[in-house]
């Protein structure tokens, strides 16, 4: 790829879309070993500029201008005050909701313009998304209206005023520990009130702005925070804010690696290192069995998912937790800021670039031990002071992640805590022509067929357009669920071969302004709200949908459905991932077996056997 164009495609556009759909999968699977979603490196250079400059840079100095203790032109003062750990979470927790985070540019499907978020959340008329609009009075409907938007104001304001208002001192510390300031307690208030409210009116918003990782850091800093900043509390007051903070990154590092367990991760690496700009091809392909023939994951790829990946994100952070020793906690530190280096050289799909800068940079700020200020001997969970707290601190940080991963239909993957797990709800939609078009009828919604061709450096000449966003398709084969939706929707349509496919993720952030890999946001409901606008024919607009597996590591059955946009549910079943993770992207052998275990009354599926016939 250059720097201002796209890597050329494997195959001319023209000749590419006359292929049958598995060979066209296997051609851009195969494509994507090599060049990743071949995107112009220049965006690449935007992605990085915005990590570092607009996110850390403009986040360490908002944080200078509002604390004593913290220096923007002394780097040795930016890791030994805990103030830093609270603005850069305030701050980045504004840029996601706002669109400037892991939700923007072309590798989350925003590529002209490169923001959703504040553009469709400022707008009356556009969809929002409530969690439960029959049972939370006064959240019914699917429609914007203009108090939603003056909720999102308030929740924008919410976050500026912490970011902007002067830290206060901690008069009384543990021995040895340097000068320590902390957001006045009150400041979170207003964000701790706003958001839920917001949720309840839409869950998007609560969801873009990251609240499973955030509001917990604020919720502590409202009511630790608020008793360690008292002139009479005592030193063991401030560490107990600290470890609280240490336990909130370990649950989310060790909720992150057990929801790996299991048959869908081994997956997600290749795919990933496949996107690297710079990664050397022979370094690519071997994390793949035997390219080009078998794209199934290979043993070092199994290594790096397994022990690289799941090993280092459980081990670690539970030595984190535990550890008081001072060597081992600069060690593990330094471990995990490693770890998230490499996840972000990776630049995957949906770019949650700052969220690992964030992640990597206060590992070192909470276990480094610079200027004697954080010693893993004094601040460490053995060490906390009121001990009874710990229990409805870790009840509270762990509720998502368990009930996410027993049921995983109730509980975005967010809060459960599944980040690049492999194992997410997730859908490919299935158009007649003509439909996608239709989608530009909604409020603010461009389909990204005319993105591309407006993309700048680079504008897109429409077929290839259409080519690259099949090879979103084809990202999504190479995953365990991919070829179980494209099993779902082969044994199901006899006219596939004429249909345009997206990924349901990609189509979610062009109708809901934001997605980052949650399937619940574009499930029935959300085409429930499309059909009402578009009054769509029956068959016009097919779904393949799966459920995220429960409780992976024992390998349940995974559940699936497919949803007809002026049907509903018409099929629920279920596929086993040992046969999709035993298959090949394009499925040569056909579509993996399905039990189907629920039929609409009535409805009767076009059955396409093994052989590519139809009934």
């Amino acid at each position: 790829m250059g720097f201002l164009t796209p890597s050329e495609q494997p195959v001319e556009p023209a000749v590419f879309l006359t292929l049958p759909l598995s060979e066209r999968v296997r051609i851009l699977a195969t494509h994507w070993v090599d060049d990743g979603f071949g995107t112009p490196r220049v965006l690449h250079v935007v992605y990085v500029l915005k990590m570092l400059g607009l996110y850390f840079g403009v986040g360490l100095a908002i944080t200078s201008w509002t604390t004593a203790g913290v220096d923007f032109t002394d780097a040795s003062t930016w890791f030994d005050n805990i103030v830093v750990y609270q603005k850069l979470a305030i701050y980045l927790m504004l840029l996601e909701v706002l669109g400037l985070g892991g939700a923007f540019g072309p590798l989350c499907g925003h590529f002209a313009p490169m923001m959703g978020n504040v553009r469709y959340w400022l707008r009356p008329g556009t969809l929002r998304m409530a969690p439960w609009p029959t049972r939370v009075p006064g959240t019914g409907g699917d429609e914007r209206t203009v108090f939603d938007v003056l909720l999102y104001l308030a929740v924008l304001a919410a976050l500026v005023y912490p970011l902007a208002v002067q830290a206060d001192p901690v008069l009384n510390l543990p021995a040895g520990t340097g000068p320590q300031e902390l957001v006045p307690a009150y400041a979170f208030i207003p964000i701790l009130v706003a958001m839920p409210l917001m949720g309840l009116r839409d869950k998007v918003i609560f969801l873009a702005a990251r609240s499973e990782q955030y509001l917990p850091i604020m919720l502590f800093s409202a009511t630790l925070g608020a008793i360690a900043l008292q002139s009479d509390a005592s030193a063991g007051d401030f560490l107990d804010l600290v470890v609280a903070f240490k336990i909130i990154i370990c649950v989310v590092w060790i909720g992150a690696g057990t929801s790996k367990l299991g048959l869908h991760f081994s997956n997600v690496v290749p795919a990933m290192v496949s996107n690297q700009p710079g990664q050397p091809q022979f370094l690519k392909r071997a994390h793949y069995r035997s390219f080009p023939e078998d794209l199934r994951p290979s043993r070092l790829a199994f290594f790096m998912a397994h022990v690289g990946g799941t090993t280092i994100e459980i081990l670690i952070p539970l030595t984190l937790l535990l550890t008081t020793n001072n060597t081992i906690a600069m060690l593990g530190a330094i471990a995990m800021l490693l770890f998230h280096i490499f996840i972000t050289s990776t630049f995957p799909l949906a770019v949650p670039l700052e969220w690992n800068v964030y992640f990597g940079y206060i590992a070192i700020v909470l276990w480094g031990g610079f200027g004697d200020g954080f010693d893993a001997s004094v601040y460490n969970i053995w060490e906390f002071d009121k001990p009874l707290l710990l229990i409805p601190v870790f009840a509270l940080l762990l509720f998502g992640p368990v009930l996410g991963n027993l049921r995983p239909d109730l509980v975005s993957f967010l809060p459960s805590m599944r980040q690049y797990a492999g194992n997410w709800a997730s859908a490919i939609w299935l158009m007649k022509p003509g439909v996608e078009a239709r989608l530009n009828e909604l409020p603010l919604v461009e389909n990204q067929i005319d993105q591309l061709q407006r993309m700048l450096p680079t504008p897109y000449e429409k077929d290839d357009a259409e080519m690259t966003l099949q090879k979103v398709t084809s990202w999504r084969a190479l995953h365990s669920q991919g070829r179980g939706l494209f099993s779902v929707a082969r044994t199901h349509l006899d006219d596939i071969e004429s249909r345009t496919i997206r990924d349901g993720e990609f189509v979610c952030n062009t109708v809901l302004g934001w997605n980052f890999g949650d399937g619940h946001l574009h499930d029935e409901r959300m085409v429930a709200a499309i059909q009402k606008r578009l009054n769509l024919a029956p068959g016009d607009l097919v779904v393949a949908y799966c459920e995220s597996q429960r409780t992976p590591w024992l390998n349940p059955p995974q559940e699936y459905r497919v949803i007809d946009a002026a049907l509903g549910v018409v099929e629920r079943g279920t596929w086993n991932v040992s046969d999709c993770v035993a298959e090949q992207p394009w499925l040569p052998n056909g579509p993996v077996p399905l039990t189907t275990t629920w039929t609409a009354p009535a409805y009767v599926r076009q059955q396409t056997l093994t052989t590519g016939q139809t009934t």
